[in-house]
């Protein structure tokens, strides 16, 4: 009981809840951690601006029980020095509260839905977001040695029952071949002559690096933001960015960059273990019309070149393509989310989607201009296959399989160890909440 005692002390100062208009009060105990009754009450406000609620109470049994899940893995967090930084939770909150206006319509229709200004409602999820990246990492540390192996996926498939296999939609598998235009070395000049003004400028005190960030950085995910990346490991980055970023020492910019989605200046924020922070300036040259048509005029003498005979698309994309992550594997792309090569045809968008759709298996398109994250692309592409819409089968869909177990396991991995922390830890919960249907049993003691 001394837990109790110590935390009512400590914690039981109630106030006014914004939202209901009643007491704030103490509701669970878990170990050290508590949760107030308007944690509750907040949850399912910001739940309400993600989806419809069908169920009103329901949703908030649902968001009490994650909420004491939280704080088992939070007192674990604590125990093994897990931490995020001030950085990476505001860049967290800032993407949180970007989709919450998007989601809402408009700053002042969110204003008016928690009936709080933007910085309120921003320093109200400061403390639950940075408790929520807490406990995912807990989450990952607990998981990181789940592994499966293929004859563990084959008796995972088996024990389907055939009748319940899920629906899969059409997939295909896409080669492509990318020529990016040539930058004339006047371009490349006047790009390093802007990025030296500007470097010049924040060393001599002149702007700040967030600011000409802000004003001038091409790159569209973090010019708001003032440059800032957030944590990323060296795999995360292209090679000539990693290389640049994890040899900066605190405070220092880099000589100018350049890499495949243009040239950059880095300046060093932070670096916790594998992974480091660091803020960019991203500029694009600017490509001629005469080196985008020979751009083109390069990629339609390979489609024939290949159409001859005198080289396969693999090989061409081997000796040919500017892109580095398809090059090497015949121009073959992969799902970023699960490595799988077999690329539903919802998240195949723009120019390459009106592609798709004109070509049958083994044929090769026309070039053509592909407007990417990384800039415009110049390409030809070959659908490799086409899987139509199916029942789920191990031969052609092995990946979603394989991914399914191993989350399974996960699951089964965490469950056992929120069971194991219940029956060792203190927890007491108000009686006005023990009658939820809790989905773990071990919550009331």
């Amino acid at each position: 009981m001394r837990y109790l005692s110590l935390l009512i002390l400590l914690f039981l100062a109630s106030y006014a809840s914004a939202q209901k208009n009643v007491i704030d009060k103490i509701i669970a105990v878990v170990g050290e951690e508590i949760v107030l009754k308007s944690d509750i009450e907040n949850d399912f406000l910001h739940e309400q601006t993600r989806s419809a609620i069908a169920n009103q109470a329901d949703a908030k049994a649902q968001i009490f029980e994650n909420r004491l899940v939280q704080k088992l893995l939070m007192a674990q967090a604590k125990i093994d020095s897990i931490a995020v930084s001030d950085t990476e939770v505001e860049a967290q909150l800032n993407s949180q509260l970007e989709e919450y206006v998007r989601n809402i319509g408009s700053r002042e229709k969110l204003e008016s839905y928690f009936g709080k200004s933007y910085e309120e409602i921003k320093n109200e999820m400061r403390t639950p977001m940075r408790e929520q990246m807490i406990t995912n990492r807990m989450q990952q540390k607990i998981v990181e040695n789940v592994r499966v192996t293929p004859s563990e996926v084959r008796y995972f498939y088996r024990k389907f029952n055939k009748d319940s296999l899920p629906e899969v939609g059409d997939r295909y598998e896409i080669q492509q071949i990318v020529i990016k235009p040539k930058i004339a070395d006047t371009e490349k000049e006047r790009i390093r002559n802007l990025l030296r003004q500007y470097r010049d400028d924040i060393l001599e005190g002149k702007q700040s690096f967030n600011t000409l960030a802000v004003l001038y950085s091409e790159d569209p995910g973090t010019a708001a933001k003032g440059g800032e990346l957030g944590y990323m490991s060296k795999n995360e980055l292209t090679p000539e960015f990693a290389e640049a970023a994890f040899s900066l020492k605190p405070g220092k910019i880099s000589k100018i960059v350049e890499s495949e989605y243009g040239f950059h200046i880095i300046q060093y924020i932070d670096r916790q273990g594998d992974k480091v922070n660091v803020r960019h300036i991203l500029l694009r040259p600017r490509i001629e019309e005469k080196d985008r048509e020979a751009a083109l005029q390069r990629l339609d003498s390979l489609v024939t070149t290949i159409k001859n005979g005198e080289w396969t698309f693999e090989e061409a994309a081997f000796w040919v393509s500017t892109d580095k992550k398809t090059s090497k594997n015949g121009g073959l792309l992969f799902n970023a989310y699960d490595a799988d090569s077999k690329l539903p045809k919802e998240l195949i968008k723009g120019d390459m989607a009106r592609q798709v759709n004109s070509l049958q298996v083994g044929e090769i398109s026309e070039p053509f201009l592909d407007r990417t994250e990384i800039g415009d692309e110049y390409k030809i592409i070959k659908i490799k296959a086409y899987y139509p819409a199916h029942t789920a089968n191990l031969e052609d869909d092995w990946m979603s399989f394989e991914n399914g177990l191993k989350r399974k396991k996960e699951q089964e991995v965490i469950e056992k160890w929120i069971k194991e922390r219940q029956a060792n830890t203190y927890i007491h919960i108000d009686d006005e909440y023990k009658n939820i249907k809790f989905h773990y049993d071990g919550w009331i003691k």
